[in-house]
């Protein structure tokens, strides 16, 4: 791993004691102190994974354009400077509060699956599962699509203004970033082999180094046809017969009609109320109302008098996760193909039926339904922004396995995504793979309001770790009292092996795996292994986490992920 700030058990092994109720500490006295302060504005907030995409945010809305204008140019910068996590060849989704009208929208722009691909040539194959990489796990990228429906509702500067300055990046260069180089430097030994790839995203056959420069005159090209002709410069004009062509000629199946035929959704954003806090997600085919599960389960337990890192708190969070994870597996799918009773699910009746299985003394080791095979080496940006005139976006794009499926058609300068692994290869399953369908999604954009008023603007990608983090961050805040950064810096908690929507129908049968951060104290994890539960000190699976919130006294507070390279800044 990159060298990044002390982790909380480098602390305890110089001395310094560590609380177990807060999130970081002061390296000099051990007092409780997050790894750095929030960060307050008058006007504008933005805060991403990338330095200079956060800047460019700012220079949108300085320029007048609107929070979504600044959230469209931040997230084309991070796919030209983070293309280990997102890209114009993936998905997104967003959740947007427009002061105007006082209300929250939502948009999925996640893709469908090729026309051409069916289930029976997956049998004639002779797979039981969706390749991680090439080109059978491709599907049509939605993010191109989401940039304009969102832009067209809410933005006020031009599409060609917002995508300039990557446009620039990308041809005079920028220097790379230490978190983004590690995790290039692990992405070509497995994507190189896919044709497009090692010519447009190493430097002489490696990935770049920390601080040297990276240029993509392709993506120039690309993002500067999208500003001239707009989205369907994209979906319907060269770009997308370049893809159909190359598709065709590596035994792929995406095609040109495929490109011309997406279009995204707005969708209504769905809540729960936690302690007099409106939590809102996305409804399926993503997982947030896994969030709003966990949530519910634990608001009949007093976790605040228990305390942050007790063996209670997290004993009946591991448990919460398992019960609304089992219903994830059971539910979660494209909507068109297996509409989920949300409504139900996300209800507090259903949750106290469901809470009845937790018990306070024993680790769960089977819920119901069974648990397909967990799928946890994706990797997305998140990101958010505000404006002057009160709008928020909370975005979130990927392109799911890190830099996607290694296949970059030539001369486009970016990889498309390979969320087609997350279908299930058997007919009977919510999931399972058809043609023209969108696959269960991970990636989520969370946000929360209180009495009406937006609050709270957030994010943790990551994977199966995301309801996970967005619980944990609503959690931090409200019960144990956490300021905004150190909610994100606290040790996270992620539980493993559970049931999850894609793969083979593999059972838990064990308990999975409680993989607990550097600064739980050791008698916690002994309670924990007393209740029955394995625990394990993972090495970095715990996500990444971005916040913007309204501040009472007026203007916004922004905080970042302490464990990536960004930052949160305002003006």
């Amino acid at each position: 791993m990159p060298r990044l700030l002390p982790s909380l058990l480098a602390l305890a092994m110089v001395g310094i004691t560590m609380p177990t109720t807060v999130a970081a500490a002061d390296r000099i006295t051990g007092q409780p102190f997050a790894t750095r302060s929030e960060v307050y504005a008058p006007h504008a907030m933005a805060a991403t994974s990338h330095p200079l995409a956060t800047q460019i945010a700012l220079d949108t809305m300085k320029a007048g354009g609107s929070a979504v204008d600044a959230a469209i140019a931040a997230n084309a910068a991070l796919g030209l400077m983070e293309p280990t996590g997102n890209g114009i060849g993936g998905d997104l989704f967003a959740i947007v509060w427009d002061p105007k009208t006082k209300r929250l929208y939502g948009y999925d722009g996640s893709g469908r699956s090729p026309r051409s691909l069916t289930l029976a040539e997956f049998q004639r194959r002779g797979l039981t599962d969706i390749p991680s990489h090439g080109p059978l796990p491709v599907t049509v990228p939605g993010t191109v699509d989401g940039w304009f429906a969102l832009h067209a509702r809410f933005g006020t500067l031009t599409m060609a203004e917002n995508l300039a300055p990557t446009i620039r990046y990308a041809r005079e260069g920028h220097p790379v970033h230490e978190v983004i180089a590690y995790y290039w430097d692990r992405s070509v030994p497995r994507l190189g082999k896919w044709p497009g790839f090692t010519e447009q995203f190493t430097i002489d056959g490696r990935a770049p180094r920390t601080g040297e420069t990276w240029r993509n005159p392709n993506l120039a090209d690309t993002l500067q046809a999208i500003a001239d002709g707009g989205r369907d410069a994209f979906y319907k004009g060269d770009i997308a017969r370049v893809i159909g062509d190359y598709f065709a000629a590596n035994d792929g199946f995406l095609s040109y009609d495929d490109m011309a035929a997406h279009t995204g959704n707005w969708v209504e954003p769905v809540s729960t109320n936690y302690r007099g806090v409106d939590v809102w997600e996305l409804p399926p085919s993503g997982q947030g109302i896994a969030a709003l599960q966990i949530l519910n389960l634990l608001e009949p337990y007093d976790l605040k008098s228990y305390g942050f890192g007790s063996p209670e708190h997290v004993h009946l969070f591991v448990e919460a996760k398992k019960l609304a994870f089992a219903d994830r597996a059971r539910w979660y799918a494209d909507p068109e193909f297996h509409p989920a009773p949300v409504a139900r699910l996300i209800s507090k009746e259903y949750a106290r039926e469901r809470g009845a299985l937790i018990s306070m003394d024993t680790a769960l080791r089977e819920v119901q339904p069974g648990t397909p095979k967990q799928l946890d080496e994706g990797d997305t940006i998140y990101l958010t922004t505000a404006d002057a005139d009160g709008m928020m976006v909370s975005l979130i794009q990927s392109n799911y396995r890190g830099m996607g499926s290694g296949m970059a058609p030539p001369g486009l300068g970016f990889i498309l995504q390979d969320r087609g692994e997350q279908f299930v290869l058997r007919e009977d399953h919510p999931n399972a793979y058809a043609p023209g369908k969108r696959p269960f999604h991970t990636i989520i954009p969370g946000f929360a309001t209180r009495d009406g008023e937006p609050w709270l603007s957030f994010g943790v990608m990551g994977g199966a770790m995301q309801p996970q983090g967005h619980a944990q961050i609503i959690i931090n805040m409200v019960d144990f009292g956490m300021n905004l950064q150190e909610a994100g810096d606290a040790p996270r908690i992620q539980h493993d092996g559970s049931t999850d929507p894609a793969g083979q129908a593999t059972p838990m049968t064990d308990g999975g795996e409680v993989d607990l951060e550097s600064g739980f104290a050791y008698g916690t994890v002994r309670a924990l292994m007393m209740k029955g539960h394995s625990v394990r000190f993972a090495h970095g699976p715990y996500g990444g986490y971005q916040a913007i919130m309204k501040n009472p006294h007026g203007g916004w507070i922004g905080a970042s992920e302490s464990r990536k390279d960004g930052h949160a800044a305002g003006y």
